[in-house]
């Protein structure tokens, strides 16, 4: 993705909407944005990196409707609940 796609991304999002990062589609965990840095690779091209803050804490699981969004997993629906049969003795209770 180039810059001009990020922004691009970014200009139809909520301006005071938080940013964070999203990790590993394995153990997808969301990560607090701290700067952006723009640089050149070994081979002198531009490259911006978005940084995590050196001191962030995981902000907790991603929300699965963002993992799907990825493809990092399925849909997934909550498993149906089965009604509970009643134990009765063996007598009929007598």
């Amino acid at each position: 993705m180039a810059v001009g796609e990020l922004i691009d991304r970014l200009s139809a999002c909520d301006r005071d909407a938080t940013v964070r990062l999203a990790i590993n589609p394995f153990f997808p965990m969301a990560h607090q944005v701290a700067n952006v840095v723009a640089c050149q690779d070994e081979n002198g091209r531009p490259v911006v990196f978005i940084v995590e803050d050196k001191e962030a804490e995981q902000h907790g699981h991603l929300p699965p409707e963002v993992a799907v969004r990825l493809t990092w997993q399925e849909p997934v629906d909550a498993p149906r609940r089965r009604r509970r049969g009643t134990i009765r003795p063996a007598d009929g209770g007598q």
